[in-house]
C-alpha cells in the first residue's frame, strides 16, 4: 500500500511540475486525491487554491501571469492555443493591457468563458504556435490581429501593427495574410493600420505625422525611405519622412525608438551625414505641429 501511495505522489508531483504547479480536478482525481483530500487541500488556510471552478493552483499566495495562462489553457482543453495581449506580451509586442487571457479552441468545442479566461472559438486553429515550456502561443501575427479587433483607435491599432514589424516580430506579408483569411467584421482599423505600415509608418507617432500631414494639405512624404548618394551609391540615412524633390527630411521625436544613449548618438550622425549632403532635416513633435517643408 505505501508503494502504490508514493508512486501516486511522485506522479502528481511530476504532474504538477510540468504544469507550473496548476492541476484540473479530474487531473487530481486521476493521480490519486481523492475527493475528501481535495477538499482539504482546497480548505481555508491550507496548500491549495481554486482559480476557476475545476482547475486549482497547488500553492498558496498570488498566482504568476504564466500560471494563469497554464489555468487558462487547462480549462480550455487540449489543443487550446493563447492569442491576443497575452501572446503579444510574450512576443515582446506592444499590445493592450488586458484583464482576460484570450484562447483559441475549435470550433466544435462547447466550453464556457471563466474567471479571466476568455474562449474563441475558430475554424482556424493555428497550425504552428511558439511554445514556452507547456504554454502554446499564437505566432504574432495571428496575435496581432485577434488582439485588434477589440480596439477603436486607428492610433493604438497603427502603433500595435507598427510595433510588430518594427521589431521583425512578423512581417507585413504576414499580417496582411491574416487580414485576408480572418473574419472581416472589426477589421477596418487593420486594414487602415496595415496600409500606413506598408507605406512605411514604424511607430505611432509617425503615424501621427502622417495624419497630421493629411490635413494640413502638404505634400505627403516617402516614409523611412532609404537615400543614397547619387554621386558613389553609398547609403547616407533612412529618416522618418523625406521629401525628396525639396530635399527635406523630417527625425520625428519619438520616445519609442530613441531612449538610449546609442540611439541618441546614431540619430546625431544620420542627421550629420545628411546635413553634409545638404539635406535640410527638421526635427518634428507629431502630437503638436507638423514640419512645414520649405517652397521650391
Amino acid at each position: 500500500m505505501s508503494v502504490t501511495t508514493r508512486a501516486g505522489d511522485d506522479a502528481l508531483r511530476q504532474l504538477l511540475s510540468r504544469q507550473l504547479e496548476v492541476i484540473t480536478r479530474h487531473q487530481a482525481l486521476a493521480a490519486g486525491v481523492t475527493a475528501s483530500s481535495l477538499r482539504h487541500r482546497l480548505g481555508a488556510g491550507n496548500s491549495w487554491q481554486s482559480l476557476m471552478p475545476g482547475v486549482y493552483l497547488a500553492a498558496t499566495g498570488t498566482p504568476t501571469i504564466i500560471q494563469q495562462q497554464m489555468a487558462a489553457m487547462l480549462h480550455a482543453g487540449r489543443g487550446s492555443v493563447i492569442t491576443g495581449p497575452a501572446a503579444l506580451q510574450q512576443h515582446r509586442i506592444r499590445g493592450p493591457a488586458a484583464d482576460l487571457i484570450d484562447v483559441l479552441i475549435p470550433a466544435s468545442r462547447r466550453r464556457q468563458n471563466a474567471a479571466f479566461v476568455r474562449l474563441h472559438r475558430t475554424t482556424r486553429m493555428p497550425k504552428r504556435v511558439w511554445r514556452f515550456g507547456p504554454l502554446y502561443y499564437a505566432l504574432p501575427a495571428r496575435a496581432v490581429a485577434d488582439a485588434v479587433r477589440d480596439l477603436t483607435s486607428l492610433r493604438d491599432v497603427r502603433a500595435m501593427v507598427a510595433d510588430a514589424v518594427q521589431r521583425g516580430a512578423c512581417t507585413v506579408p504576414d499580417l496582411s495574410a491574416e487580414l485576408d483569411h480572418g473574419p472581416s467584421v472589426g477589421s477596418k482599423l487593420f486594414r487602415e493600420a496595415l496600409a500606413d505600415v506598408a507605406d512605411g509608418i514604424r511607430s505611432a507617432a509617425e503615424g501621427d505625422l502622417k495624419d497630421l500631414l493629411a490635413k494640413s494639405g502638404l505634400p505627403m512624404p516617402l516614409f523611412n525611405a532609404s537615400i543614397y548618394d547619387d554621386n558613389d551609391g553609398s547609403f547616407i540615412a533612412r529618416p522618418d519622412a523625406w521629401w525628396p524633390d525639396r530635399g527635406v527630411a523630417v527625425e520625428v521625436d519619438s520616445h519609442e525608438w530613441h531612449l538610449s544613449p546609442h540611439d541618441h548618438t546614431r540619430t546625431l550622425e544620420r542627421q550629420r551625414r545628411m546635413g553634409k549632403r545638404g539635406i535640410l532635416v527638421l526635427p518634428s513633435r507629431p502630437a503638436r505641429s507638423a514640419p512645414s517643408p520649405p517652397t521650391s
